[in-house]
């Protein structure tokens, strides 16, 4: 079966096409980084525009690569939630144009979903296995029980992990996206030269905090010269890390105990950082489980991993209809 996965969720424009589920043909991304770097953000309405601009030759250079054309598609996956509800759209609106001309199946996906699923384009791995989601837009602990089967465990209260990144970079005048440069410049800090809180929910909650963390870090610099802490930039940013990798490997290893599951796949954006998936290795070895993360190109959004959540959709005989709309607010 081939499978072309599109991904506009928010402000990545992604084309891939799966063969079989399993082996990706082609993973066209184009970042926009450039775009809205001066802004320490994702401005929505710019991304917007730029999905338009780009998704046609993205898809063409995704089909391209794998040698094929539309006639070959078995069927077409596209992101129709959460993200940003412009970004969406767009995607969703070119796919919807695509199947009804060409007459492919089509079918909608959970971005979440994706994202944690992105492990078997890499590698197998048993099931249950829990997955710890993060990313700029969310930090989310799910039991993975099978395709399709997910049982919601815990999230962020307020800013997702990857959002603390992005915020504490840009008071730090580091640049934006925040979580990749401050997880280099952490590395020639000291993760123990400043104590920033670590977050603590109630007993048996897999919530997650990271607004107290984050207006810590701005007391901080707000309350120091501005020359003395310019030059302790590195410990800083070891610090802060330290803080948020610590919350994240706590809350994951408490659910590992009380339900038993002894695997455990990083997912999102934030899974790609170097000192997590060192310390969540080393943590979980400790506790006698297994940890499993995708390459740093399947951690961010692209859309190999749409195609793979489509594939198991299409498999299961889903597909949808002219009628589906986007839903910025989607959960799973």
């Amino acid at each position: 079966m081939l499978v072309l996965g599109v991904e506009t969720s928010c402000d990545d424009t992604a084309a891939a096409v799966l063969v079989d589920g399993r082996r990706v043909a082609a993973n066209v991304v184009s970042s926009q980084d450039e775009i809205h770097s001066p802004y320490g953000g994702v401005v929505p309405e710019l991304a917007s525009r730029q999905h338009v601009r780009n998704i046609l030759p993205i898809i063409d250079g995704a089909l391209s690569q794998a040698g094929a054309s539309l006639n070959d598609l078995d069927g077409i996956a596209v992101t129709r939630g959460p993200g940003l509800v412009g970004s969406l759209l767009v995607g969703l609106s070119v796919v919807k144009g695509i199947s009804y001309r060409w007459r492919i199946p089509y079918v909608g996906v959970n971005h979440l979903e994706a994202h944690l699923l992105a492990i078997f384009l890499d590698r197998e791995v048993s099931f249950p296995y829990l997955s710890l989601l993060a990313s700029g837009g969310h930090t989310l602990l799910y039991l993975v029980r099978d395709f399709g089967d997910y049982r919601y465990l815990g999230g962020t209260r307020d800013d997702a992990a990857g959002e603390a990144y992005d915020k504490v970079a840009k008071m730090m005048g580091l640049g934006y996206p925040g979580g990749r440069a401050i997880d280099q410049l952490a590395k020639n800090g000291n993760p123990r030269a400043f104590s920033f809180p670590r977050s603590r929910l109630k007993k048996g909650s897999f919530d997650f905090s990271f607004s107290g963390l984050k207006t810590a870090v701005w007391h901080f610099l707000k309350e120091r010269d501005k020359s003395a802490w310019e030059a302790e930039k590195a410990d800083i940013a070891a610090s802060f890390q330290e803080a948020v990798v610590d919350m994240l490997v706590a809350t994951t290893l408490r659910a590992v105990a009380e339900l038993d599951v002894k695997r455990i796949v990083l997912a999102g954006g934030v899974a790609a950082n170097s000192r997590l998936r060192q310390k969540m290795t080393e943590s979980a070895r400790a506790e006698g489980a297994e940890v499993h993360f995708p390459p740093p190109s399947l951690c961010t959004d692209n859309g190999a991993m749409i195609a793979l959540a489509g594939y198991h959709a299409l498999k299961r005989g889903m597909k949808d209809d002219l009628r589906l709309n986007a839903d910025a607010d989607l959960t799973l």
